[in-house]
């Protein structure tokens, strides 16, 4: 096979050898390894997602929810980044400035993480199992209740009410959760029923 090389074309490829020649003499060989070097990884690449909703108002918008390991508490989570879910059909992944902020809402030192218990005359709150939560909320609803149910109204008409208590559901509640709340609120005789999501 014959190959026809011009004056022009072997001035070009001459040149190009010499300058590469010339710029790893200068140090400059290393050059592609260097800036691999300092491109900073990607902050979400060893980091777990999980999908939520906002839980500030009731537009109920879609969250991004990022977690990787502690530094502080080995073996432990925590969360490093919150986003919008552009999946989401509320909000399609955007954020208002109290959602995209929401991270500073779970870091907070103040921020309540476990059920509390003032005990009658005590001064200060102190932390409860769930259990016992759970268990003195089931029983304060029950007596109350068994006090103030009214079966029957003036007429004799059946009413099965309980008007002395009621029922508030969050914003981050699904349309289904909202129907199962407003079941049992309405299903124990509860007249004062509020959701605030309004999806």
């Amino acid at each position: 096979m014959n190959m026809e090389l011009s004056r022009r074309s072997f001035m070009i490829g001459a040149g190009a050898g010499l300058a590469g020649t010339t710029i790893g003499a200068l140090g400059f060989g290393e050059i592609e390894a260097a800036h691999a070097l300092s491109i900073r990884p990607f902050k979400l690449a060893q980091t777990k997602e999980a999908r939520s909703s906002c839980p500030y108002c009731a537009v109920c918008c879609g969250m991004m929810i990022f977690s990787a390991e502690s530094k502080a508490e080995k073996g432990k989570m925590e969360v490093t980044h919150i986003e919008g879910d552009v999946d989401h059909p509320v909000n399609r992944g955007t954020l208002c400035p109290k959602g995209a902020g929401a991270i500073d809402y779970i870091r907070a030192k103040t921020r309540v993480k476990y059920p509390m218990y003032r005990k009658p005359g005590a001064d200060k709150f102190e932390r409860v199992s769930w259990d016992f939560a759970m268990d003195r909320i089931a029983k304060l609803m029950k007596d109350d209740r068994d006090a103030n149910f009214v079966e029957k109204n003036r007429d004799g008409v059946t009413v099965n009410r309980w008007p002395t208590m009621a029922f508030l559901s969050g914003s981050s509640v699904t349309n289904e959760t909202g129907w199962v709340t407003y079941k049992v609120s309405r299903g124990l005789g509860m007249l004062q029923i509020e959701n605030q999501a309004r999806i």
